[in-house]
C-alpha cells in the first residue's frame, strides 16, 4: 500500500510562493510510486489537475500553472514537491497530492489520495 502524506499549505499574500511537499510511503509489494501529482479543489467545483510527474521525470502542467508551478520528486525517498510561485487568489484551493503504483505481485495498478492542505492567497 502508499500513504501520502502532505504538508507545505497555509496562508500567504498574492504573488508570493509556497512549497508543498508530499511523503509517500510504500510497503508490501508496492516499491515505487510511477506517478505522483498534485490536485485542486473549490467547494462547488471539480477537482482539476494542478500537475503531475513520473518517476521517469515527465512532467504535465495544468495550462492555469504552467510557468509559475514546478514539480518535482525524488524516486528514492517517494516525495513530490509543488514549488508555487507568483500566487494569485484564484489559486486558494485544498490541494490533494496523489499516485499511482504497481503492485510487483499482482501488477495491478492503483491509485492513492492524500488528505489534502489548505492553500490561501489573499489580495
Amino acid at each position: 500500500q502508499v500513504q501520502l502524506v502532505e504538508s507545505g499549505g497555509g496562508l500567504v499574500q498574492a504573488g508570493g510562493s509556497l512549497r508543498l511537499s508530499c511523503a509517500a510511503s510504500v510497503s508490501g509489494s508496492i516499491f515505487n510510486v510511477n506517478r505522483m501529482g498534485w490536485y485542486r479543489q473549490v467547494p462547488g467545483k471539480q477537482r482539476e489537475l494542478v500537475a503531475t510527474i513520473t518517476s521517469g521525470g515527465s512532467t504535465n502542467y495544468a495550462d492555469s500553472v504552467k510557468g509559475r508551478f514546478t514539480i518535482s520528486r525524488d524516486n528514492v525517498k517517494n516525495t513530490v514537491h509543488l514549488q508555487m510561485n507568483s500566487l494569485k487568489p484564484e489559486d486558494t484551493a485544498v490541494y490533494y497530492c496523489n499516485g499511482i503504483a504497481v503492485d510487483t505481485t499482482t501488477l495491478r495498478q492503483y491509485l492513492y489520495w492524500g488528505q489534502g492542505t489548505q492553500v490561501t492567497v489573499s489580495s
